[in-house]
C-alpha cells in the first residue's frame, strides 16, 4: 500500500488537515473507511469519478477504489536529528513512507503563535529539510565506516557502495538537493536503497492558507512554489480549516461551498492526486457485475506485471490482455458494444498499460 507522511512544525495546520482528510474519505466510501491502525495512521480512498460511472454501466454490486495510507508524523522541532522533542519517533516514521507531505504555514493569525515568532515558510521548510539531511548524514557515515574495510579488500559491490556513500556525504554536508538519477548510477542507487534515506523521498509542499487566499494564493505561497520548483517538488494550496468544514457539509454541500470560493476541487483531492503524479502512478480498472475496482501501478508497467498486481498467478500464466480505453467503454456502454465496434483490443506481453484502461486478463493455470 502506498504510504504518505504528513509533517510540519507546530501550529501549521498539520493535525487539522489530517483529521479532515481521514474524516472526508471515510464519508465517501464504505469499502475502505478510515480505520485507525495506530492513533496517527489512516487509510483513505483515492478519488476517481470513473469508478461510479463504470459501476453503473456494469451494474456492479461493489466499488473498490485504490487507497493511500496517511501517517500523521509526530511533530518536529529543531534538533530532531539529535533526538530533540519526538525526533526519534519522527525520523523512524518518516523513513517508512513513500512520499512526504510537508504542511507549511502560509497565513497570518495573531491568535495562532508561530513557533519561531513570525511566519516564514521557506525558513520552516529548511528547518525540516536540514533535520532530515543531518539524520541521513549520520546514517551514511555509520554505513561508510562499516563498508570501507570491504571496499579496501577489493569487493566489487562494496566498492560501488563506498563510492556512492562518499557522494552522499558530500551532497548532504553541502545541503544540496539530491536527485538520485542525476547524481548516481543505477548500480549506486541499488546499493544505497537499503538506507531508506529521507532526503531523497519525493515531496509535496502543502501551503496552508486562509480562506481568502485559497483561490489565488498569496506572497507566502509564491515563495513556496518557487522553492518547490527549484527542488523538483510539487505544491498544493489548501485551507485546512475549510477542509475541516467541508466534512460537515456532505458531498453536495461541499461542492456548492467550493464553487462559492471559486475553486473546483478540495485541497485534499488535489493533494491525493498530486501524490499520484509525484510518484508516477496510474490506475487501471477491472469492471463487472461483481465489482468495479481500481488498481495502482507505476506508469510504464507492462501488461503481465499489471496482472501480477491482482494476483501473482496472473503474471506467471499471462497469455494476453483484453483492453478497452475508459472513454471508449463509456461511449459504447457495455463490453458487448465495445467488441462489436472493435474498440476492445487484445494486447500481448509488451503492451504498456495506460491510465484508465479497463482490462480483463487471460492466463493459464
Amino acid at each position: 500500500m502506498l504510504r504518505a507522511g504528513i509533517v510540519g512544525l507546530p501550529n501549521v495546520g498539520k493535525s487539522t488537515l489530517f483529521n479532515a482528510l481521514t474524516a472526508t474519505k471515510n464519508a465517501q466510501s464504505a469499502n475502505y473507511p478510515f480505520c485507525t491502525i495506530e492513533p496517527n495512521v489512516g487509510v483513505v480512498t483515492v478519488p476517481d469519478e470513473r469508478l461510479k460511472i463504470l459501476a453503473d454501466l456494469c451494474k456492479s454490486k461493489e466499488i473498490i477504489p485504490t487507497v493511500i495510507e496517511f501517517v500523521d508524523i509526530a511533530g518536529l522541532v529543531k534538533g530532531a536529528s539529535k533526538g530533540e522533542g519526538l525526533g526519534n519517533q519522527f525520523l523512524h516514521n518518516i523513513r517508512e513512507v513513500d512520499a512526504i507531505i510537508q504542511v507549511v504555514r502560509c497565513f497570518d493569525d495573531e491568535n495562532t503563535i508561530h513557533v519561531a515568532g513570525k511566519v516564514d515558510p521557506i525558513s520552516d521548510i529548511e528547518i525540516i529539510n536540514t533535520e532530515l539531511a543531518l539524520a541521513d548524514l549520520a546514517s551514511v557515515e555509520r554505513r561508510a565506516a562499516r563498508i570501507s574495510k570491504q571496499a579496501k579488500g577489493g569487493d566489487k559491490e562494496a566498492l560501488i557502495e563506498d563510492g556512492a556513500l562518499k557522494k552522499l556525504t558530500k551532497l548532504l554536508s553541502a545541503g544540496t538537493f539530491i536527485n538520485l538519477k542525476e547524481h548516481f548510477t543505477e548500480e549506486e542507487i541499488l546499493a544505497i536503497k537499503p538506507l531508506n534515506l529521507m532526503s531523497v523521498k519525493p515531496v509535496i509542499y502543502c501551503a496552508n492558507v486562509s480562506e481568502f487566499d485559497l483561490k489565488d494564493g498569496n506572497n507566502y505561497t509564491k515563495q513556496v512554489e518557487e522553492y518547490a520548483k527549484s527542488h523538483g517538488a510539487q505544491t498544493v494550496i489548501i485551507c485546512a480549516r475549510i477542509e475541516e468544514e467541508l466534512v460537515e457539509l456532505g458531498d453536495e454541500g461541499a461542492k456548492e461551498y467550493l464553487e462559492e470560493l471559486g475553486v473546483s476541487d478540495s485541497g485534499i483531492d488535489k493533494m491525493i492526486k498530486s501524490v499520484y503524479s509525484l510518484l508516477n502512478l496510474i490506475t487501471f480498472i477491472t469492471a463487472g457485475e461483481k465489482e468495479t475496482r481500481a488498481w495502482t501501478i507505476i506508469n510504464g508497467t507492462k501488461a503481465p506485471q499489471a496482472a501480477g498486481v491482482i494476483h501473482t498467478d496472473f503474471e506467471k500464466g499471462f497469455i494476453r490482455a483484453e483492453v478497452t480505453a475508459y472513454k471508449d467503454f463509456v461511449e459504447c456502454g457495455s463490453y458487448t458494444a465495445c467488441k462489436d465496434k472493435g474498440v476492445t483490443r487484445l494486447e500481448g506481453k509488451d503492451y504498456v498499460v495506460q491510465d484508465g484502461d479497463i482490462v480483463h486478463f487471460r492466463f493459464a493455470t
